[in-house]
């Protein structure tokens, strides 16, 4: 009973461990290093504990039921803590450690208004340069600009609604450059990510091209390409 009620006191430590890390950094109670640190060891302890755990579920199998409850209980809490670290851990390994990815690797869209709110940031707006356009060529090579048959400001209101639906910053709309620059802030760590969009007439319509730059680190984990993607998926479908 007493390593039951141990085993879930260290999986409820744990978890909770885990979970703050990224509020921490979030609500500035520590720095990003000691995010990463709690984050790095909580996710190790839960691996322990949760093997731990599945191997006491077999012992006290036959024990009372509040005792095996005990260790499920500590079994599942890690694992789920387990799951996320291992799952993040494969995909940023997966991906190439880059954090700026365009539709234009030519002449990406560049921030405007946003420059002044990057003052601060460890990543410069400008383009990372032509080994960034390589390595996301090769990682994603789905990621292409979006040509719509519709006209540029009436592209641009659909972009807007969106930008709006998802509950980023609208930073700046200028219609006469046809650019929409806007920030993301995600939940958890509240990194902010920043969003370019670039609208341009065509014999077909209007092209969309978006650019989207991640403020902090070195890789992304492959977020700023699926909120492209994912975006320029919704316009086309919003459009038609």
């Amino acid at each position: 009973m007493i390593f039951a009620r141990i085993l879930l006191y260290l999986s409820l430590a744990a978890t909770f461990i885990f979970l703050v890390s990224g509020y921490g950094y979030r609500w500035e109670i520590w720095s990003l290093g000691m995010a990463f640190s709690l984050l790095r060891y909580s996710a190790y302890a839960a691996i322990g504990i949760s093997v731990v755990s599945l191997i006491s579920i077999w012992f006290f199998r036959k024990s009372r039921f509040k005792v095996l409850v005990y260790v499920i209980v500590a079994f599942v809490l890690t694992g789920i803590v387990s799951g996320t670290a291992l799952y993040w851990q494969h995909r940023a390994q997966s991906v190439p450690a880059i954090h700026d990815i365009s539709t234009d690797l030519l002449n990406p869209p560049e921030f405007a208004s946003i420059v002044r709110l990057r003052a601060d940031a460890p990543n410069p707006p400008e383009y990372e340069g032509e080994e960034t356009a390589r390595l996301q060529r090769e990682a994603y090579p789905h990621i292409e600009p979006l040509i719509v048959d519709a006209g540029v400001q009436e592209t641009m209101d659909a972009a807007v609604v969106l930008v709006v639906q998802r509950g980023w910053d609208l930073v700046a709309i200028n219609r006469m450059d046809g650019r929409i620059e806007a920030t993301e802030k995600l939940p958890w760590f509240g990194f902010r990510d920043d969003v370019v969009l670039h609208f341009s007439e065509t014999e077909d319509g209007t092209q969309v091209d978006m650019r989207s730059k991640s403020r902090v680190g070195r890789s992304d984990i492959g977020v700023n390409a699926d909120r492209i993607a994912k975006f320029l998926i919704d316009l086309e479908r919003q459009m038609y």
